[in-house]
């Protein structure tokens, strides 16, 4: 009796051993086939990544300009570079502000506090650049009044300078090889060049948004905050230049 007993036991113990191996077994194969979906989807994505990076890069190279029409571009983009510094871009040469750039100057000197006499050769400045660029003059004031306040001795913590705080050492061959270290402290050479920066991202980027970033040096701002500062400016300005106050 002792003995059927024990047997009974051993054949449940063994029952049970049984069960929890079998059950262990689907349990480490659903484990397993987890596991491969994982790394199926791993593998998946790790291939389509690629591919779809590959299939934007071909889109993007369709909207790049073909090498003739790039050098047409710089080619003209050079001359109007050779042109304005062959003349070093004097305002002296022009009978003076239209009506409009006029009132935006006196508006300017009250707002800022700085010289009316002093603005009116960068202003002037301005409008020629405007006309040899195809950029209004506006815009180019409005881009005086966001980066230096009208200030032509103004110098940031990088290195721009003047009114419209160009970085010296990226634009050598817009202000000249024979420009001295403070050429760009002049106000009519300052604007000259600046205007010039902003044509070449025009050029560049082939929006006035991004060139104006471009400008500001934020290209990577999805917000576009240096363009719609330097916009809003120009809005104000507009309504200066055009009120008969």
């Amino acid at each position: 009796m002792k003995f059927a007993t024990a047997l009974q036991q051993s054949s449940r113990a063994a029952g049970a051993f049984a069960s929890h191996l079998a059950h262990g077994a689907l349990l480490a194969m659903g484990i397993m086939s987890i596991i491969g979906v994982a790394a199926n989807a791993i593998e998946h994505k790790r291939i389509e990544v690629p591919l779809a990076a590959a299939m934007n890069a071909a889109n993007a190279a369709e909207a790049v300009p073909t090498p003739a029409q790039q050098a047409q571009v710089d080619t003209h983009f050079d001359l109007a570079v050779a042109k304005m510094l062959e003349s070093d871009g004097r305002a002296d040469d022009v009978a003076g502000l239209t009506p409009e750039l006029d009132r935006v100057r006196r508006y300017v000197a009250k707002r800022y506090r700085v010289s009316a006499s002093a603005l009116e050769a960068p202003m002037t400045r301005a409008l020629v650049s405007g006309e040899q660029l195809g950029i209004d003059p506006l815009l180019i004031v409005a881009v005086m009044a966001i980066e230096s306040s009208f200030n032509p001795m103004a110098e940031s913590t990088v290195g721009a300078q003047g009114l419209m705080q160009v970085i010296p050492k990226f634009h050598m061959d817009k202000i000249g090889e024979d420009a001295g270290p403070n050429a760009l402290f002049d106000p009519v050479t300052n604007v000259r060049v600046g205007s010039l920066v902003i044509k070449e991202g025009l050029r560049r980027y082939g929006s006035l948004t991004r060139a104006l970033q471009y400008y500001g040096g934020a290209l990577s701002d999805p917000e576009a905050g240096y363009a719609r500062k330097v916009l809003s400016m120009k809005a104000k300005l507009e309504k200066i230049a055009s009120s008969a106050a």
